[in-house]
């Protein structure tokens, strides 16, 4: 069994402060798996909800009469079906003494939970659940992870081969029966075209007019899909960073496949042997290791950014918090070196350092606040943020 206690901690944290706490991520990915965990671990009253349940919809007809004699923990699964519950939340979250806390799971991002922010404001807290991380199955098992990508039921088939299986099977039931349930009322063979499609795009800028073209549809049709993708943790969009510099900067973001299996699997790499061939593998790379380290530093969506020029200075990686600022750059080599462009940004942007991510053995110093850090080394030598 894979250890996710670092997600258990994390959530009973903020339960210290916070009435509610939701857990958010993508289907699949294990939030009702930990849910349990925690249930186990708390020692109190344990009362459920699953949403997908007819029973347990029927069960909330009222939710104030439902909820309000409730006492310890109360977990409600996939909350986005529900959004009528938040203005109960709020009043029982109010309550003296607060005799319960609520641990809500939710496939779609707070962008797409707005009802949620703006009636629980002050009183719920959001954890983000990704995919299996270095952290959790060991440096060891780096390649394994890159190829299969996080999904628990992918990274932990018995096969190659069953892992691949299990992706398409999830594509499928994602496309055509998750989103119509989350909500997207798209048509599934469009948007599985438009998904495989955007896997040929990985960590390059957003072109929703190029996109539009391919599929002789309007551009406003095209940022439709990629919100439904991204609103439901399959696409990473890298929002450029930009501030007052006497230089043109690019203000166009970056799309990412969250998953590295996924992105295989749309692309038809069927294993480790096939991925080494690949013309995307540089870009498979990157994604993958930009996913461990933000999921490493435990940054936020809003505190991580791209960085470019129209000059060529570049950085795939800016996560800014607070004053502080650290930048990546991600190298499928084993020779890394020190670019202009790294010299451009350290002195432009002020960062307080800059690591370049190989895929080498050894990390090393390359020049003042630059220096290279083993892939296999990460947990050991890029230290997680505070605060």
């Amino acid at each position: 069994m894979i250890d996710r206690s670092g997600h258990l901690t994390r959530i009973q944290w903020l339960f210290r402060t916070f009435p509610v706490v939701g857990l958010l991520g993508a289907r699949q990915v294990g939030k009702t798996w930990l849910a349990e965990r925690l249930a186990a671990k708390s020692g109190r009253d344990i009362t459920r909800f699953d949403l997908e349940s007819p029973a347990d919809l029927g069960r909330l007809a009222d939710p104030l009469l439902a909820l309000e004699g409730l006492r310890g923990l109360v977990i409600i699964d996939e909350i986005q079906r529900r959004p009528d519950l938040f203005p109960a939340l709020r009043v029982l979250a109010d309550r003296p003494r607060r005799p319960a806390r609520f641990l809500i799971l939710g496939s779609a991002t707070r962008d797409l939970l707005r009802q949620s922010s703006e009636t629980l404001a002050g009183r719920i807290a959001y954890h983000e659940l990704g995919g299996f991380a270095l952290a959790e199955i060991g440096a060891g098992h780096l390649r394994r992870l890159w190829q299969r990508g996080g999904f628990p039921r992918a990274y932990l088939a018995q096969s190659d081969a069953a892992s691949v299986a299990w992706r398409k099977e999830f594509t499928a039931t994602f496309l055509e029966r998750d989103l119509r349930a989350l909500g997207f009322d798209l048509p599934s063979a469009t948007l599985g075209r438009f998904w495989a499609m955007l896997a040929h795009y990985h960590g390059q800028i957003w072109n929703g007019a190029e996109l539009a073209r391919a599929f002789a549809i309007a551009e406003s049709t095209v940022a439709r899909y990629l919100d439904a993708l991204i609103g439901t943790f399959m696409i990473r969009q890298l929002r450029p960073w930009s501030e007052n510099l006497a230089k043109r900067q690019v203000k166009t973001p970056k799309i990412y496949l969250a998953d590295s299996g996924i992105l295989h699997s749309l692309l038809g790499i069927n294993g480790h042997a096939a991925l080494e061939t690949h013309p995307k593998i540089g870009a498979s790379w990157e994604g993958f290791v930009l996913e461990q380290i933000v999921q490493h530093l435990g940054a936020s969506r809003e505190e991580c950014h791209y960085w470019a020029t129209h000059q060529g200075a570049e950085l795939d990686l800016l996560v800014v918090r607070g004053r502080l600022r650290r930048a990546f750059e991600i190298k499928r080599t084993t020779t890394p070196t020190v670019t202009k462009s790294m010299h451009v940004a350290m002195a432009d942007l002020k960062l307080d350092a800059l690591d370049v991510i190989h895929a080498g053995k050894d990390t090393f110093p390359l020049a003042p606040g630059i220096r290279a850090v083993a892939a296999g080394r990460l947990l050991e030598d890029v230290e997680a943020l505070k605060g």
